[in-house]
């Protein structure tokens, strides 16, 4: 593997680059929540600790920055440049451009807070308050923005798909074997046994509701099936809905669903229960 010193990262644009994307990647790899990790770079965009900044929100650690040497006028800067050995030195006109592009951070902003600026010329440094900070400070909770989605199982449209069907179809079949309205249970067969099951086990869904005291047409049932799973394949994308979290179990997905058919045709309670053999989990829906 090609290694690039420091200096001629900052040289190009692509160079920069990569060396900000490899910082990132160690970083990503050896940030832990019993790990005091300290990034000891320029780090003079704001964007890059910004993304620093949600990367520890996301892994649930503390986070702080320390400024050093913010005193230091460019002449300084240029002699302590002048002093590196070869291969460290930075031409002068990259060493330029760096003073130039520095976004220095501030206490204002949450992805720098909190902040510690120390003069180059410091003897005392606030070395406790930064160690408190790092140790003992406030761990700022995962926003939306830092939350890992959970992804839908590889199966979620077969068992959604499955689990409507099979309820519409059992729906049709319930209201034409008895008088109309009133409370019934459906019954459907899983798709596959629970991997608490053995292979010789049946797990069936059974799904009390109250329909109303009217007749239920076909087409209007695959209306709203099709308006429930066009909102979940969009779940599967995503993850997650403006309510939550989606849960993709044929039980959860026959719960959701029978409530969204209450909803669009106004029968008053849902009631689902999973039975493997003699266990039963059952969900009420008021």
């Amino acid at each position: 593997m090609m290694t690039w010193p420091l200096a001629a990262c900052h040289m190009m644009t692509p160079f920069k680059r990569i060396a900000r994307a490899t910082l990132f990647t160690a970083i990503t790899r050896h940030i832990a929540k019993d790990t005091i990790l300290i990034v000891d770079g320029m780090n003079y965009i704001k964007g890059f600790r910004y993304q620093l900044y949600c990367k520890a929100r996301e892994a649930g650690v503390r986070v702080a920055t320390v400024l050093g040497i913010v005193l230091a006028t460019p002449d300084q800067c240029r002699k302590w440049n002048d002093e590196r050995g070869d291969g460290k030195r930075y031409k002068p006109q990259t060493l330029d451009a760096l003073i130039q592009r520095f976004e220095e951070p501030s206490s204002m902003v949450r992805w720098d807070a909190p902040l510690f600026t120390i003069p180059w010329d410091d003897p005392t440094p606030p070395l406790e308050h930064i160690s408190d900070a790092v140790t003992t400070g406030i761990i700022k909770p995962p926003n939306v923005g830092t939350q890992i989605t959970p992804k839908a199982p590889t199966d979620a449209f077969r068992t959604l798909e499955h689990t409507t069907n099979a309820l519409v179809s059992a729906l049709m079949a319930a209201q034409a074997a008895g008088p109309l309205g009133g409370p019934i249970v459906l019954t459907i067969d899983t798709l596959e046994p629970s991997s608490n099951t053995s292979a010789n086990d049946s797990s069936v869904l059974r799904v009390r509701l109250t329909l109303p005291h009217r007749a239920l047409t076909l087409s209007e049932l695959q209306r709203l099936k099709r308006q429930f799973v066009a909102a979940r394949r969009k779940a599967v994308t995503l993850g997650s809905t403006e309510k939550g979290r989606v849960e993709w179990g044929e039980d959860a997905v026959g719960r959701a669903f029978a409530e969204f058919l209450g909803g669009g045709v106004g029968y008053c309670e849902v009631t689902c229960t999973l039975s493997i053999q003699n266990k039963s989990l059952e969900f009420r829906i008021p």
